[in-house]
C-alpha cells in the first residue's frame, strides 16, 4: 500500500466535510423569511432559525419552505457521497459536517438553528427507511402531545438505534449518535421548558 493510498481517504473525508458543511451553513429560515418579507427568524419568537419558529411567525408556506430546504441540504451532500460510492466513514463525516454547519453555520457568526431537518435530511441520505422511521416517531409524537421540541428529542434519540437496526453500519451509527447528543444539548432550554411546563404547543405564537 503506497501513501498515496493513505493519504486518499483522508482527502476525501477532509473533501466531503467541507462541502457538508458549507452547503449545511446555508439558512433556508433566512433566506426564505427575507424573500417572503418576514421578519428575521433570529430577532423574533424563539429567535431560532428553524421551520416550527418560521411557522409561529410566518406561517405554514414559509414553514414548508423553510422545512424542505433544511432537509435537503441535509440530504444533498449525503447523496452526493452515495452516487459516487463513498465508503461509510466518508458518508458518515459529510452528514455530520452537514449538520454541525446548520448548528454553527460559518456565514452567519456560527449562530444557527437546532437541526432537526437538518437531521432527518441525513438520515434519510443515510437509509429512506430510517428517515421515513424518524420522521413517522415524530409525526406521532407531535401529534399525540403537540410539542415539537418533544417530538424532535425523542426522535433524535430512537435515530441511532435505527440507523444501527437497518444499516448495521458502524460509522454512520456513531455519527447518528453524536448528531443526537449536539441536538439535545442545542435543546437544553426546551428541555428545561417542557420540565417546567412551559414550552409552547405546535402553532402557538409567542407574544
Amino acid at each position: 500500500m503506497t501513501v498515496e493510498t493513505l493519504q486518499q481517504p483522508i482527502i476525501l473525508i477532509l473533501g466531503f466535510a467541507l462541502f457538508g458543511y458549507l452547503t449545511g451553513s446555508v439558512s433556508t429560515a433566512i433566506i426564505t423569511c427575507k424573500l417572503m418579507g418576514l421578519p428575521d427568524p433570529r430577532t423574533v419568537g424563539s429567535n431560532n432559525p428553524g421551520a416550527t419558529n418560521v411557522l409561529r411567525e410566518g406561517g405554514k408556506k414559509a414553514a414548508a419552505i423553510t422545512l424542505l430546504g433544511d432537509m435537503l441540504k441535509g440530504l444533498i451532500p449525503v447523496l452526493l457521497a452515495l452516487i459516487i460510492k463513498m465508503p461509510d466513514e466518508v458518508i458518515a463525516v459529510t452528514g455530520l459536517a452537514a449538520f454541525l454547519g446548520h448548528l454553527y453555520p460559518v456565514y452567519y457568526g456560527f449562530k444557527g438553528g437546532k437541526g432537526v431537518a437538518t437531521l432527518l435530511g441525513v438520515l434519510i441520505g443515510f437509509h429512506w427507511l430510517v428517515g421515513l422511521g424518524t420522521i413517522a416517531i415524530w409525526l406521532v409524537m407531535a401529534f399525540s402531545f403537540r410539542y415539537s421540541s418533544l417530538a424532535a428529542l425523542i426522535a433524535a434519540l430512537c435515530a441511532p438505534i435505527l440507523v444501527w437496526q437497518i444499516t448495521d453500519a458502524q460509522y454512520t451509527t456513531i455519527s447518528t449518535v453524536i448528531m443526537t447528543v449536539l441536538l439535545y444539548w442545542r435543546h437544553r432550554s426546551n428541555i428545561r421548558n417542557l420540565l417546567t411546563g412551559h414550552e409552547d404547543k405546535i402553532g402557538t405564537k409567542k407574544s
